[in-house]
């Protein structure tokens, strides 16, 4: 698997497809990795229609290293795919994610908008329960078992738990933290997750948003899924000056269904098993919209 270094921080990726094709970049949800079901199939998908593909594992995810800088988990992730896309020298990129990978696409788009020739974005995670249980996953269990036992414990959080089991330095870098430094970092990061009166996404502020000028796309969220709600997808849509907004090619409790299945077991992991569906209609975006010109470095 190749890894480069970003900024210090090792990430795993692939690159996938004809290597002077346009390039997407694809980042899935949660810390779920490159190989969860759904995303190499996204991927292959637009190799097929003549892309090329980049999926890699974000910081804190699967092979790639552990990492506690930035002021939110978010953040430190979209700093990684934004210098990820300049390391590979992959010029302006489509980049596209759904959930917690719609989240990082938008920072990255944001911070460094030179990278990104279309943004396409899908459920967008927003609202006070979904954020809040955001919060309780990603920072709330890891710092209670920290308080608890200490790093060691650490290591039995659902949350890490690939990390840890595919990347010796995640092992190895957990385990060094002092804990109560841990902690405090588990605090930051979950208070960045707090709902917010002027923005629906954690680290966006409206000026963020007013950099995002590249064409858009966002896929309006099901109206039954209180993890990315409906009033998130479309409150970001009117935030960015050259967005669209397009209903989902599945039905409204796509979300609901598929973290059924998933938290029964029987079908393994479903919750991005659709997302392949959304090729057609991002292929049909990103070839009927002008993309935004880059300014050379």
């Amino acid at each position: 698997m190749p890894r480069i270094d970003v900024g210090g921080i090792g990430i795993a990726y692939e690159l996938l497809g004809p290597q002077n094709a346009p390039a997407i970049a694809l980042t899935p949800g949660g810390r779920f990795t490159m190989d969860v079901p759904g995303l190499r199939e996204m991927a292959q998908a637009f190799v097929d229609a003549g892309y090329r593909a980049l999926i890699y594992d974000r910081p804190n995810c699967g092979l790639s290293d552990a990492c506690l800088l930035g002021d939110s988990e978010s953040e430190m992730q979209a700093e990684g795919l934004a210098g990820l896309i300049r390391k590979l020298e992959l010029g302006p990129t489509v980049i596209a994610g759904g959930s917690g990978g719609s989240r990082v696409s938008m920072l990255a788009a944001a911070r460094d908008p030179d990278i990104c020739s279309h943004l396409v974005l899908w459920w967008i995670s927003g609202d006070p329960i979904g954020l809040m249980q955001l919060a309780t996953y990603y920072c709330g269990e890891a710092a209670t078992l920290a308080s608890v036992g200490g790093m060691e414990a650490v290591l039995k959080a659902t949350s890490w738990a690939e990390n840890l089991a595919k990347s010796d330095q995640a092992r190895t870098f957990i385990l060094a933290q002092n804990p109560d430094k841990f902690i405090a970092v588990m605090q930051k990061w979950a208070a960045a997750y707090a709902p917010s009166a002027i923005t629906p996404v954690p680290g966006m502020l409206p000026r963020d948003f007013a950099r995002l000028t590249m064409p858009t796309l966002v896929f309006r969220s099901g109206r039954s899924d209180l993890s990315h709600t409906r009033a998130t997808s479309e409150w970001v849509h009117r935030l960015v000056p050259q967005s669209l907004i397009l209903d989902p090619p599945w039905e409204d409790d796509e979300w609901n269904r598929r973290s059924a299945q998933t938290m029964s077991g029987a079908e393994g992991h479903t919750l991005f098993r659709s997302w392949p569906r959304l090729v057609p209609l991002i292929l049909d975006f990103v070839e009927n919209a002008a993309a935004k010109p880059v300014e050379a470095r």
